[in-house]
């Protein structure tokens, strides 16, 4: 397990740090920020504050995923999927909750609403080729390797 200092800073002194919820969990909690109980209609997004904003090393970056109890038993997972923290970001971490649920849903301050991986990325250098070398999948492109 790889290790790293990833500066935090309070935007707001009610703000909770990100937090491991096991030794070996590969994703940080990400608490919501809020002034009351925040409502998100079904089929609705609504934009939760963490109070937070980071300092993520160079040559990584932060990636944000549902927590996967909320998103299954609730219905609230990050409104693009997968949220990307670029390493010269400073602004203030938030998280746009979809409810893909049939109910309303409510969001509370010291909720748990996402959850935050640190990952090293490779910067690619894209070249024009005329040609590309063969593969056994070739240009298979959906689903073209099977569902088992």
């Amino acid at each position: 397990m790889l290790t790293a200092p990833v500066p935090v800073k309070r935007l707001d002194p009610r703000a909770k740090l990100p937090a491991y919820g096991s030794a070996d969990a590969a994703g940080a909690d990400l608490y919501a920020l809020t002034d009351g109980p925040v409502e998100v209609a079904p089929g609705e997004t609504a934009l939760i504050r963490t109070g937070l904003a980071l300092a993520i090393p160079k040559g990584y970056v932060g990636l944000v995923y549902a927590r996967s109890g909320l998103a299954t038993k609730q219905g609230l997972a990050p409104a693009n999927k997968v949220g990307v923290i670029d390493a010269d970001y400073r602004g203030e971490l938030m998280v746009s909750l979809y409810n893909q649920s049939r109910q309303t849903r409510t969001v509370e301050c010291g909720d748990r609403i996402a959850q935050l991986v640190i990952a090293p990325y490779l910067t690619a250098q894209f070249q024009q080729a005329e040609e590309l070398d063969d593969t056994d999948r070739g240009t298979g492109g959906f689903g073209s390797t099977g569902t088992r």
